[in-house]
């Protein structure tokens, strides 16, 4: 019998995600350290003063700078873990839905007024 020629072959290389998978969770991670550092330099008057990088913008440049540097750490890790990995896409992606909802929910007006 014969087999069709595009029929997957066992030399053929298996296709990881880890990279993605790694990109898409520290999206997550970074969005949620954004919405937590707001809230935190907003309540804290402490924190608020260590954040002020840029004196026009206030506390919203160290905010911003922290919440990038915590992504691109992430990010890093992830990436050096997971690189030649195939991990569960599934899981990963519900993670950084749920952070990215949560980092919604926590820099809306009406809830971060709760804090």
């Amino acid at each position: 019998m014969n087999t069709p020629k595009h029929a997957a072959s066992s030399n053929a290389p298996v296709p990881t995600n880890g990279s993605g998978a790694a990109a898409i969770l520290s999206a997550g991670i970074g969005a949620f350290a954004l919405a937590v550092l707001a809230i935190a330099g907003d309540k804290w008057a402490q924190l608020r003063s260590d954040l002020i990088l840029y004196k026009p913008t206030g506390p919203l440049s160290g905010v911003t700078t922290a919440a990038l540097l915590i992504w691109l750490f992430a990010w890093g890790i992830f990436e050096w873990r997971w690189r030649n990995q195939t991990v569960a896409a599934g899981r990963i992606i519900t993670a950084a839905l749920i952070l990215l909802g949560l980092s919604f929910l926590l820099t809306f007006p009406p809830l971060t007024d709760l804090f």
